[in-house]
């Protein structure tokens, strides 16, 4: 009859726990903590952040050195966060689509819809509450609506939302026979342009969208699966997760914020039309991939959403006030969302071929999740 063998061959210590490793052991013999990546855990210094909110220094710099007088006032910082509201908002719903795998090309066209519904008169006659829920609404069935048919039609998202482009903002010059609708109600207006502790309203409807989204994303269940669902669809399927109907909810996240972000665009114009939100997709694409989410899905992160959209609205004030053509700001564009994914091919190439580091979690740990 053999030996059992005993648990210091197994490699177990006495106490029957596993013996740390010699990196593992040194850092803890530092007094560090070994080190944790995005995954909800902890608050990592990101090198791409850190990157990211540099480059927005630079620009403010710049915007100074060029136009000292009027760049670093209240007024024109105030002008910028009101401009960075909307697109900052429809930006917060187009992470968490593109975390999951997906694209959205109809967000600006939803947020006409939603704009136009509720600023016509029958919608106003009932006062500025039901305006609110009348724009949410219509932004939530739009985004359910690409969810369904991408989830449970199985159309690929490219095609969905941009039958949805075409539709809706053709609904929208149906409803509002091509012509501003003017908001006739004070009471909306008087709330949404005004200011709360000194901050205009709509930078605070920002910041709530933002922090829980931000909960949402790193908090929640709801995220760790958005990110598994991104990473490895059919993985996700496998360990129980309902695919096609988180899917679907994360269309209408998407959705809501385009109705969201109408109450903001109306309130900032006093007025819904059929030519709100243009262009509306490829600003929030390219925020959220200057944020570095990847647009293969499973890698994202509000915090770098956030600044991509400060990013551009302070190029765009860059631009205006030094008399620039609109055309060198969207070449500009092009050249900055290039030069991101770029950096995010080289960057992925380099994990794939780089060794994990000590402590470091795997994908699956960051995004898989049970049901």
């Amino acid at each position: 009859m053999t030996d059992t063998p005993s648990r210091s061959v197994l490699g177990a210590t006495d106490d029957g726990r596993q013996p740390e490793s010699e990196p593992r052991r040194r850092e803890r013999g530092n007094g560090r903590q070994p080190a944790r990546n995005g995954n909800g855990r902890g608050f990592p210094i990101d090198v791409r952040l850190l990157g990211l909110a540099g480059v927005l220094v630079v620009l403010c710099l710049i915007g100074y050195i060029t136009r000292p007088e009027t760049f670093l006032t209240e007024e024109n910082f105030s002008t910028m966060l009101r401009l960075a509201a909307a697109i900052g908002v429809v930006s917060v719903g187009m992470t968490f689509v593109i975390i999951a795998g997906g694209i959205d090309l109809s967000v600006g066209s939803m947020v006409a819809l939603s704009s136009v519904w509720m600023t016509t008169l029958a919608t106003q006659s009932f006062g500025p509450v039901v305006m609110v829920l009348c724009a949410l609404l219509v932004g939530l069935a739009s985004g359910l609506i690409n969810g369904v048919v991408i989830a449970y039609g199985k159309v690929v998202p490219f095609i969905t939302t941009l039958a949805m482009m075409a539709s809706a903002r053709g609904l929208a010059e149906r409803l509002s026979e091509r012509r501003t609708q003017v908001v006739t109600e004070t009471g909306f207006s008087d709330f949404f342009r005004g200011n709360v502790l000194g901050i205009p309203v709509l930078v605070w409807m920002l910041a709530a969208v933002f922090v829980i989204g931000w909960v949402v994303l790193n908090r929640t269940t709801f995220g760790r699966r958005t990110f598994a669902i991104g990473g490895n669809a059919e993985a996700a399927r496998l360990s129980g997760i309902n695919v096609k109907l988180h899917t679907a909810l994360v269309y209408g996240i998407g959705g809501l914020c385009c109705g969201i972000a109408a109450v903001m665009v109306v309130a900032r114009t006093t007025s819904g039309a059929s030519t709100n939100g243009l262009f509306y997709e490829l600003d929030a694409i390219a925020a959220v991939v200057i944020g570095g989410t990847l647009l293969s899905g499973g890698r994202g992160s509000l915090i770098g959403t956030l600044i991509g959209v400060l990013i551009f609205t302070v190029l765009n004030s860059i631009f205006t006030q030094n008399n620039l053509d609109t055309d060198i700001q969207n070449i500009a564009k092009g050249v900055i969302i290039v030069a991101a994914v770029l950096l995010q091919h080289t960057t992925s190439a380099r994990r794939k071929g780089k060794p994990r580091a000590p402590g470091e979690v795997n994908s699956s740990q960051l995004s898989g999740s049970k049901s």
